[in-house]
């Protein structure tokens, strides 16, 4: 595209300002028909601003829009009202997860594509618009009469766009139209995968010192008598290759495989002349706290359990590390910029990364990852490829993860991995097309956390493979599974005030008299389960705490300790945030319950028992987005006749897999949420003994398989079903997450 050169400054468009456009005078008129629409630029901006009113998109999307029009005619350019609409529509969709817009796509079926009108609009009526009705004035039928040839032509000729040679806030890739931050992102991703699979691997020679030391340091850490072990085979890859993807469903071992893999690694790098000794220097990260929190806990135990002392390379237990890290933290955050301290000029010290719940790692944020990493250093993703993506743009490991079902191994790496392991590669997964990035993705299939008649897992399969049948339906319906209950599955259309009610009741107590043999008799890796249980639980262990004044800081830090892990043994966990099927008024009606039963005393601000969720990092009090803490009554304080005071703090693990506590004011949190419900997009990186999933009264463009997906598998013991209408949680099977983005597009050879 031949473009006047613009300056980066002149488009270096915050997307992150939410601050309202002020509106111009120009409105629609009364009586419009849709070829108007596009005939003038102040007719489209008058219908953005219809839209924005309504709630059907955002300020800044209609903010986005004016942007191109003013910078365009500072050059002399007035781009066509079809490209001001279009750069809102791309600004729209980067709002709800999208990397970009595709235009075929979109002109396809835009409805579907744009979920505009909104189930839920922002502003109830429009009466505030001056527009009765805006039928006649949705997307679809505005771009009914458009062509893709049309918008690739207003787009090529307009100054606002370049097909990124030159800047420009719009970038046009074939049929895909981008905000330009995120084509750059996508761009640096595809490239730090691609130069990091082109590099030569000391390995590859299966008959080498290197090759010989892996394959001798996998058969002592796995024993398995399975005929494919994928955990194996997962290692042999991921040592094969500076950027590789360990996937894999809850319960499949992708802790266990990771750290095997790292004490591989080592014993490798202790054998090798290069590397002179020298141990690879590792870290290891999640995009959360509680991610990384989980992480910390899980892996001390598996680093534990290796059998160093039968490893090749002298492996010490220091050479495998246990801290687990945000990844904020790790690439060293600023304060009011999306820049971090390490990137290509600062990188990180590290030779080889871990990164933990990738699936909710969004383009931005693994851009930066790969600007951090020296060139040579080695990527490991791992994650549940099925589970619900980032909340901002992008879904990176599930493009990456899109053939990993069907391994598309090539001849080549099946017969490497059967030198390396021992193992053959079932012949379903080797494909002579495999592309480069399939030899990097390895899938664990086999679940070790759930048996086969586990219902938790059955239904989990069901839902990700979309054959929720009538025969499972009728089993989660009749308690017919020890674990899994429906509690108002029975009635196609129950009465809204009613079924929240019961939402109420069961969070106090579980519920587990609706669960098969009242959830008693189950046994779990040998020991007794107790039944499931709700919010009662953890607040009856704070009132019969049995200290006093004189009890010292190490009973309250034990105390506070048993009471966080008593609270993670129930969890509410809702599709919506807003409306009295979303976590707001949910947490508003389970205060209200257990004020009714004396299980706290009051329900709006600081209170003992109230349990809360940070929503944002705190450095300066060592709190991560994701962190759950309890407030206590604690008697550390004096009153001024030095008497001993009570005094709230919120009670937070201390994050470092020591069992610690960190007592903290609640005057010093400024970002965070009451925490009875938390959303299903806030759980990821969590797992809790019983968890509830509440669906809504109707459908929404939310509801997908993912979501409920990922609902499912927080339960590590049990899961309890409550929905506003029966069939919505049939439709949301059916609906599945797509995000537009061109990164496995970029990936193809």
């Amino acid at each position: 595209m031949s473009r006047t050169r613009h300056t980066d400054n002149q488009f270096a468009l915050n997307l992150d300002d939410d601050t309202p456009v002020k509106p111009t005078a120009t409105e629609l008129p009364s009586a419009v028909d849709n070829s108007q629409l596009l005939a003038n630029a102040d007719t489209t901006e008058a219908l953005l601003r219809q839209w924005q009113q309504a709630g059907w998109i955002r300020p800044l999307d209609t903010g986005f829009a004016r942007l191109i029009r003013e910078l365009g005619e500072e050059q002399g350019d007035s781009p066509q009202p079809l490209v001001l609409l279009l750069a809102a529509l791309t600004s729209h969709q980067v709002g709800r997860g999208h990397v970009c817009i595709d235009l075929a796509t979109l002109l396809a079926d835009a409805g579907q594509t744009l979920a505009l009108p909104p189930e839920e609009p922002a502003n109830a009526g429009l009466s505030e618009t001056g527009v009765a009705n805006l039928q006649g004035l949705y997307p679809q039928e505005m771009l009914a009469r458009v062509q893709l040839s049309d918008c690739l032509a207003a787009l090529h000729d307009s100054l606002a766009v370049s097909d990124g040679s030159m800047p420009a806030p719009l970038v046009l890739n074939g049929s895909r139209l981008y905000l330009r931050r995120f084509w750059r992102y996508e761009q640096r991703i595809a490239e730090g995968i691609q130069q990091r699979l082109a590099l030569p691997s000391p390995l590859a020679d299966p008959q080498s010192a290197a090759a010989r030391t892996l394959s001798t340091a996998l058969g002592k850490l796995f024993q398995s008598s399975e005929p494919v072990d994928y955990q194996k085979l997962a290692c042999a890859l991921a040592a094969r290759n500076r950027f590789s993807v360990i996937t894999g469903g809850p319960g499949t071992g992708k802790t266990t495989t990771v750290v095997n893999l790292l004490a591989a690694l080592q014993a490798v790098a202790g054998e090798s002349p290069e590397r002179a000794g020298r141990k690879y220097r590792i870290r290891l990260a999640a995009p959360t706290g509680k991610a990384a929190a989980r992480l910390n806990e899980s892996i001390g135990g598996a680093v534990s359990k290796l059998p160093l002392a039968d490893l090749p390379g002298a492996v010490q237990l220091d050479d495998i590390p246990t801290r687990v890290t945000t990844l904020h933290r790790l690439l060293g955050s600023r304060p009011d910029t999306r820049q971090f301290r390490h990137h290509r000029d600062n990188p990180l010290l590290v030779d080889i990364l871990v990164i933990d719940e990738a699936s909710m790692v969004d383009v931005d944020l693994m851009a930066s990852v790969f600007d951090a990493l020296p060139a040579s250093a080695q990527l490991i993703l791992l994650g549940d490829k099925d589970q619900l993506a980032s909340v901002d743009a992008g879904a990176v490991l599930g493009e990456l993860c899109q053939r990993a079902s069907n391994g598309h191994y090539t001849p080549a790496t099946a017969d490497w991995l059967s030198d390396i392991t021992g193992t053959r590669v079932p012949g379903s997964l080797v494909d002579n097309s495999g592309q480069p990035l399939d030899q990097a993705v390895a899938m664990l299939r086999k679940s070790y956390r759930f048996g086969q008649d586990s219902g938790i897992r059955q239904l989990a399969e069901a839902v990700n493979t979309s054959t929720l049948t009538s025969r499972v339906l009728e089993q989660i319906r009749n308690a017919d599974f020890e674990d899994v209950i429906w509690l108002n599955g029975r009635a196609p259309a129950p009465d809204p005030e009613q079924t929240l009610e019961q939402i109420c009741r069961h969070a106090i107590s579980g519920s587990p008299e609706s669960f098969r043999n009242a959830g008693q008799g189950r046994v779990v890796n040998g020991k007794p389960l107790p039944p499931p249980v709700g919010y009662r639980h953890y607040l009856e262990l704070i009132h019969n705490s049995g200290l006093t004044v004189d009890s010292p800081r190490e009973a309250w830090d034990d105390h506070a300790a048993e009471v966080l892990d008593a609270f993670n043994d129930f969890q509410i966990l809702c599709a919506l945030r807003r409306g009295p099927w979303g976590v707001e008024g949910l947490n508003q009606r389970i205060a209200r319950q257990l004020l009714a039963e004396g299980l706290v005393d009051k329900t709006d601000g600081w209170y003992r028992g109230r349990p809360v969720l940070v929503t944002g990092n705190d450095y300066n009090l060592g709190l991560m987005n994701g962190d759950i803490g309890i407030t206590l009554r604690v008697p550390w304080d004096k009153a001024a006749s030095g008497e001993p005071k009570d005094t709230l703090r919120v009670a937070f693990p201390s994050g470092d897999s020591t069992g610690g506590i960190r007592w903290i004011s609640p005057s010093r949190l400024q970002q965070l949420d009451t925490v009875y419900a938390m959303t299903v997009h806030k759980s990821q990186g969590s797992e809790f003994n019983h968890t509830c999933l509440v669906l809504p009264d109707r459908l929404s463009p939310v509801l997908t398989k993912e979501l409920v997906y990922t609902g499912i598998t927080r339960a590590k013991n049990w899961f309890s079903l409550i929905t506003g209408d029966t069939q919505v949680f049939r439709d949301s099977v059916e609906q599945q997450v797509v995000r537009a983005s061109g990164l496995a597009l970029r990936l193809v050879r």
